[in-house]
């Protein structure tokens, strides 16, 4: 196996620079519109990952939260009579 210089190993060790340009030059933003998804992202998304296992039971999302909201029904305290 093959050593590497002192140099080398000394910039992969440091870290990146905060403030160096990272943009691919690909990447255009010329035609964006600011605040596009604004409203979107202010009314919130929950991002759940699933098990696999867990995955293959559920077809869809609709299918995921009409189960959760039988289980929240299932445990929710009822009210003495």
């Amino acid at each position: 196996m093959k050593k590497t210089s002192g140099k080398i190993a000394k910039k992969v060790s440091e870290s990146p620079d905060p403030d160096r340009d990272t943009m691919r030059p690909e990447y255009d933003f010329s035609k964006a519109t600011r605040g596009m998804t604004a409203a979107r992202y202010m009314e919130g998304t929950n991002i759940v990952i699933l098990d696999p296992d867990v995955n293959a039971l559920f077809p869809n999302s609709a299918s995921v939260n009409e189960a959760l909201r039988t289980f929240a029904r299932l445990i929710k305290p009822r009210k003495a009579r």
